[in-house]
């Protein structure tokens, strides 16, 4: 109990400690790519990233004290860290992307994480069974400095119009202070706050039911072994690669709006069934109604894209990294302490919760596209001179 009270504390402290560095980093270096390019907002992460995988070697061989570990987090988190890696790779598909293909290629990119997410899910827990802690990070030791020498030597920039600018300045954050009080167009303040609210909660949600999967199959009446939970675990990540195929699909009959909202229903329905999983086969039909779950972050990805000028994208997706990253703290604290307080009357009661939760997004989503087309065909009226 001394060592899990111990684990649980260094957890929150690097986790926080992290953070909070990235936090004032991210959108401090995003906004900065717009003007000297997405190349060193790529090479300065990749490469902080390889610097806190080699500590944490060093700690591991040498057998230092826990709290090295918190500075490799620290010095990841002031080169951006990982919020820094998604910040840049979406501002610059966003700037080589054209405006009707942007939200395929957002979510291409999304499925890629979740590619990965899966083959380091099943294939790191294999090797650290078979080999131990180690040589796995070795291997993110590897990727993280193969990510920095890519980023260095074969990525074409992406801005067009570079210009020389000072890093360490406030004007950096005024720019994304300035993206929700004072856009380009005044109608697009409130769209951008209520879709970054809808993704915050749609993200939110995601995270929380994922931290809690392995908790609710290990227990009664699922009683999963390692290897259900494996499959499970390779079920919820191939969301992303159905999404992407069912999104692609959707598109050609439907608005990039009603795909998102068609995800959340699957979303909505894969939670309530989960919570209401008794058998295997119950807990497997709801991992298959999720098949959809993935589709609507990239819409909003790419409807919050189009809100912003081409020089605004990197402090618009520094923003947006920030708040994924809020969305991890707040969805393990609300969701972990959720789960012991309900399991008397309700085992399954957060996946409840949660689809409770995104019907918050899936209104927001209906009533802006609503509003769209009432105030398009208003112009329209206006423009042909109709009564």
């Amino acid at each position: 109990q001394e060592v899990e009270a111990l684990v649980s504390h260094w957890n929150l402290y690097i986790n926080l400690g992290g953070f909070f560095v990235s936090l004032f980093s991210v959108t401090l270096l995003g906004t900065w790519s717009d003007s000297v390019g997405r190349r060193p907002a790529l090479i300065l992460p990749t490469a902080g990233m390889a610097l806190q995988t080699g500590i944490y070697l060093l700690v591991m061989y040498l057998e230092l004290h826990v709290a090295f570990f918190l500075l490799g987090r620290i010095l990841s988190g002031l080169t951006g860290d990982y919020n820094l890696i998604l910040a840049s790779c979406f501002s610059y598909v966003a700037d080589t992307s054209e405006r009707r293909a942007r939200t395929f290629r957002v979510a291409i990119l999304e499925a890629c994480l979740g590619t990965a997410g899966m083959v380091a899910s099943i294939g790191g827990g294999q090797w650290r069974k078979a080999q131990g802690y180690i040589n796995p990070f070795w291997l993110a030791f590897a990727a993280s400095l193969a990510a920095t020498l890519y980023a260095i030597f074969f990525l074409r920039e992406s801005v067009k119009q570079k210009k020389a600018a000072k890093l360490f300045t406030l004007r950096h954050y005024k720019a994304v202070f300035r993206l929700y009080t004072a856009p380009e167009h005044p109608s697009s303040r409130w769209k951008l706050a209520l879709y970054s609210l809808a993704f915050f909660l749609i993200v939110t949600v995601h995270f929380g039911a994922k931290d809690i999967y392995v908790l609710y199959e290990l227990g009664f009446p699922l009683c999963w072994a390692s290897d259900l939970i494996g499959y499970g675990s390779a079920a919820s990540y191939l969301a992303y690669l159905s999404s992407l195929v069912g999104l692609r699909l959707l598109q050609l009959c439907l608005e990039d709006t009603w795909v998102a909202e068609i995800g959340l229903i699957s979303n909505i329905a894969g939670l309530v069934v989960m919570s209401l999983a008794t058998t295997t086969a119950l807990m497997f039909t709801g991992y298959g109604i999720l098949f959809l779950s993935m589709a609507a972050t990239p819409v909003i990805r790419s409807k919050l894209s189009k809100l912003v000028s081409e020089t605004e994208q990197g402090a618009l997706f520094a923003s947006v990294a920030c708040v994924e990253g809020l969305c991890s703290l707040v969805s393990t604290g609300v969701f972990n302490s959720l789960y012991p307080a309900t399991l008397h009357f309700m085992r399954g009661f957060p996946f409840l919760f949660g689809a409770i939760i995104l019907l918050i997004p899936a209104a927001i989503l209906g009533w802006i596209q609503i509003w769209d087309s009432k105030h398009d065909y208003n112009h329209f009226q206006e423009a042909s001179g109709s009564p």
